[in-house]
């Protein structure tokens, strides 16, 4: 099957954070807060897949304040807390009424390879770990923290043939 047919067969899209989202780097304030950076693109990704009726769904081990705030303003579904993220599969699958070949899901490392072959199409950012990278479908042409979900986000639309308005 090609990488297009994997795409357009996408109605759902899981995505870690650290790695993905942002790039990785934890960034603490002198009271001891932890900052991260989110990406401009991911959010209008986020946005572009909503408007065509395609959920995005964050699924992180951390919990932290800052990616609470982050999807409450992106209206996405947050499971945080998640140390083993292929046991949320089913609920996945049962609240949105999809099947896993019809999940697409972003992670870039070793605690992401079960899901990542869990699910209809792998994808792995281009500076992701070597052992995700085996494990997917799709490596992005962009590092993690510089619009992986967007470039999916595109990829998706077009292999549906919608065309991206802004």
């Amino acid at each position: 099957m090609t990488s297009n047919l994997l795409f357009k067969k996408i109605k759902i899209v899981l995505t870690d954070v650290d790695g993905v989202l942002t790039d990785g780097g934890m960034y603490y304030s002198s009271d001891g807060d932890i900052m991260k950076k989110f990406h401009a693109r991911d959010g209008m990704g986020i946005s572009l897949l909503r408007k065509n009726d395609i959920p995005t769904v964050i699924i992180t081990k951390e919990k932290t304040k800052m990616v609470k705030q982050w999807t409450k303003k992106m209206k996405v579904a947050l499971f945080d807390g998640v140390l083993y993220k292929e046991d949320i599969l089913t609920k996945i699958c049962s609240q949105y009424q999809v099947s896993p070949s019809e999940i697409a899901y972003i992670g870039d490392d070793v605690n992401d390879v079960n899901l990542l072959k869990l699910v209809g199409l792998g994808v792995v950012p281009k500076d992701g770990n070597q052992i995700a990278k085996k494990s997917s479908n799709y490596i992005s042409k962009t590092i993690g923290g510089n619009g992986v979900l967007r470039e999916v986000a595109e990829l998706i639309l077009l292999s549906k043939k919608i065309p991206i308005k802004y």
